[in-house]
């Protein structure tokens, strides 16, 4: 495979990162309007690559909603925490969001912390899009792993198991964590629960890709507790591999823009030790109903579609 992949648009460039995962675009200003061939080639490497990195687009709220309006309709903020003020499409992630949320001390696993957005929804977004304002001078950097790679790096015996198994997701505080009121205030108000294939089939690609978020998924129906405990610890585990992800450090105007539906990430810890500032904005793209190899669809427990912003009224 070549270093740099060029579209037939000689401004649009595709640098693959890694093996499975991630890849870089130049060569195109994300603050105009983008021609239809750009989008679908922007497209067309998000499909391959799961997530794609810009550099240097020092976007606006308003410029960051109308790039990410090209690729699909835009979801809330997000459906539990809401959104910025006076601009409902985009989330506020600063460094000190997690000190608001928690108290204590979770158990720490190899996996913690890995997740794919919003997979308590039934219809999870299909595509998130973060952008890097203040970004510390170390540390912080982002991980994404590709599902789609360690569904087909499991043995045969095995993905023909996990293939016909379903989980249950839910958004609540991590293991071993006390939630502080306002995020049992909000949980309660917008609960989500929901019953996911544990292998999602890509409804572009056709592909098949383990989905598992580990901060999202609690249990496998249908088996004992202990079964479901070891099975999703073996996948949690060989979803994390480091050879199927990618990490990127992030720099003031970069944008990653991931698929939701073949990828988990991990946010860094290590900006809590930095005295430095941190602030990321992310808008999310709406998504469809997951499927599994038998065509069987998910299936909404507690709580609402994710809809677009447009059409969601704040309480």
């Amino acid at each position: 495979m070549n270093a740099a992949v060029a579209s037939n648009t000689e401004s649009v460039q595709v640098t693959p990162l890694s093996a499975f995962i991630g890849a870089e675009i130049s060569g195109v200003d994300l603050t105009q309007p983008l021609d239809t061939h750009q989008i679908a080639q922007i497209r067309a490497a998000l499909l391959k690559w799961r997530v794609i990195f810009f550099r240097e687009q020092f976007l606006t709220h308003a410029q960051h909603v109308a790039f990410s309006a090209q690729f699909g309709e835009l979801t809330l903020g997000h459906p539990v925490f809401g959104h910025v003020d006076g601009h409902p499409e985009i989330y506020s992630i600063s460094k000190y969001r997690k000190a608001t949320r928690f108290e204590g001390q979770a158990l720490l696993r190899p996996w913690t912390g890995w997740h794919t957005d919003v997979t308590a929804a039934v219809n999870p977004p299909f595509a998130s899009i973060l952008r890097g304002v203040t970004i510390p001078p170390y540390g912080g950097d982002t991980q994404w792993t590709s599902l789609v790679a360690a569904y087909e790096k499991l043995s045969t015996p095995l993905r023909d198991f996990v293939d016909g198994l379903r989980g249950v997701h839910k958004f609540t505080p991590p293991a071993g964590a006390s939630a502080t009121s306002a995020f049992e205030k909000a949980v309660q108000q917008r609960a989500l629960v929901t019953e996911h294939p544990l292998v999602r089939v890509h409804p572009e690609t056709g592909e098949r890709a383990l989905y598992v978020s580990p901060s999202f998924l609690k249990h496998i129906v249908g088996v004992t507790p202990r079964e479901s405990q070891a099975i999703l610890e073996l996948l949690w585990e060989h979803v994390t591999r480091p050879e199927f992800t990618v990490r990127f450090k992030w720099e003031p105007g970069s944008i990653a823009f991931w698929d939701n539906r073949s990828t988990a990430h991990l946010a860094p810890s290590d900006i809590f030790d930095l005295e430095f500032d941190r602030q990321l904005y992310r808008t999310t793209l709406v998504g469809d109903v997951p499927a599994g190899p038998d065509g069987r669809a998910s299936v909404a427990l507690e709580g609402s579609p994710v809809n677009a912003a447009a059409a969601v009224a704040l309480n």
